[in-house]
C-alpha cells in the first residue's frame, strides 16, 4: 500500500513539472476593469505551489455598493476554461470554456463573483470532461460536475471572504488533482510549448512537426483546449499583444502587430476587435 502510495506521489510530482511549461509561458489577461469603474473591485490571488501549473488564478469581481445600472461585463479570450459562482447566492455556479471571440453579460447592480481560472489543458486533466462540450458558451456548472457543483452550493452556503473561499478552494482542488489518472501525451506538451514561444504566430501545418498527425492533433486540442490549433493559436497571440502592454502611440510606432503576423494595420484591428470587442485605440488609451 505504501509503495503504491509512493508511486502514485512521485508520478504527481513528475507529470506537475511537466506542465509548468504552461505557466512558464503563458499569462492569460482580462483587463475588462477599468479605471472610471471606482465602484467596482477586481483581484485575483495565486494558487498553492501545488497547483500552481494548472490554475493560473483565483478572482473576484465584485460591487463596492449597489450601482445605478445593470453592469456590462465583457470577458475577453484567453484560452481559458472558466468555474465560477456568485458569493451572494453560491448555488449560481457555472462554468466557461474556450471562446474565439469576446463575451459580455449583464451580471446586475450588486454582484460577487468568485471564479477559478484553469490554464489551457488543466481542466480536462483533472475532471475528465472534453473541453469542446464547454466551448464558446456559459453553463450552469451542475449540468458538468454536478459533485462540484453542488459542493459549493453547500460549502459557501454560510458567507466567507475571498481569501477564506480561496483556501478552500486550494484544498478542493489538491483532492481532485491527486485523484486524476490521465496522462497528458508529451507531444502535446510540446505542441503548446512552440505555440507558446512563438508568441501564436506559426504555420500550425509545417511548425508543428512533433509526431503527431494533423487529425491526431486537432482531436487532442479539441479534447483539452476545446478549440482547433489554428484557433488557439490565434487566441495566444492576442494575449502575446496585451502582455506587451503597448501604448497607443507605441502600437503606432512599433508596428508590434507585423512581428506577430498581421500583414496590415486593417487586419490587425479586425483581428483584435473580435478578441477584445473594442479598438487597439479604444483598449489601449
Amino acid at each position: 500500500m505504501l509503495i503504491k502510495i509512493l508511486t502514485k506521489l512521485a508520478y504527481l510530482k513528475k507529470y506537475h513539472f511537466k506542465l509548468d511549461i504552461i505557466r512558464k509561458y503563458y499569462q492569460p489577461i482580462q483587463p475588462t476593469i477599468s479605471k472610471i469603474d471606482g465602484e467596482i473591485i477586481y483581484q485575483e490571488i495565486q494558487p498553492t505551489k501545488k497547483i500552481e501549473n494548472m490554475i493560473y488564478c483565483f478572482w473576484n469581481l465584485k460591487t463596492k455598493k449597489k450601482l445605478k445600472k445593470n453592469y456590462l461585463y465583457r470577458v475577453v479570450s484567453d484560452g481559458c476554461i472558466d468555474i465560477f459562482f456568485d458569493n451572494n447566492n453560491p448555488t449560481e455556479n457555472y462554468i466557461m470554456g474556450f471562446c474565439k471571440k469576446y463575451t459580455e453579460f449583464q451580471i446586475g447592480k450588486d454582484f460577487n463573483y468568485i471564479g477559478i481560472r484553469f490554464l489551457p489543458s488543466a481542466f480536462p486533466l483533472i475532471f475528465g470532461i472534453n473541453a469542446k462540450l464547454l466551448s464558446n458558451n456559459s453553463q450552469e456548472l451542475k449540468f458538468i460536475l454536478p459533485e462540484f457543483s453542488n459542493w459549493i452550493s453547500t460549502e459557501f452556503k454560510t458567507k466567507k471572504t475571498f481569501e477564506e473561499i480561496t483556501k478552500l478552494l486550494n484544498e478542493k482542488l489538491i483532492i481532485e488533482f491527486n485523484q486524476q489518472k490521465k496522462e497528458i501525451d508529451t507531444r502535446f506538451l510540446k505542441s503548446l510549448e512552440l505555440i507558446f514561444q512563438n508568441n501564436g504566430f506559426l504555420d500550425t501545418e509545417n511548425d508543428l512537426n512533433i509526431g503527431l498527425s494533423s487529425r491526431q492533433l486537432r482531436r487532442i486540442f479539441d479534447y483539452y483546449i476545446g478549440t482547433s490549433v489554428k484557433s488557439f493559436s490565434n487566441v495566444v497571440r492576442f494575449q502575446h499583444i496585451l502582455n506587451s502592454k503597448p501604448s497607443k502611440e507605441s502600437l503606432k510606432n512599433s508596428k508590434l502587430y507585423f512581428d506577430v503576423g498581421f500583414y496590415d494595420q486593417a487586419h490587425f484591428i479586425n483581428n483584435f476587435k473580435a478578441f477584445y470587442g473594442v479598438t487597439p485605440s479604444e483598449a489601449f488609451s
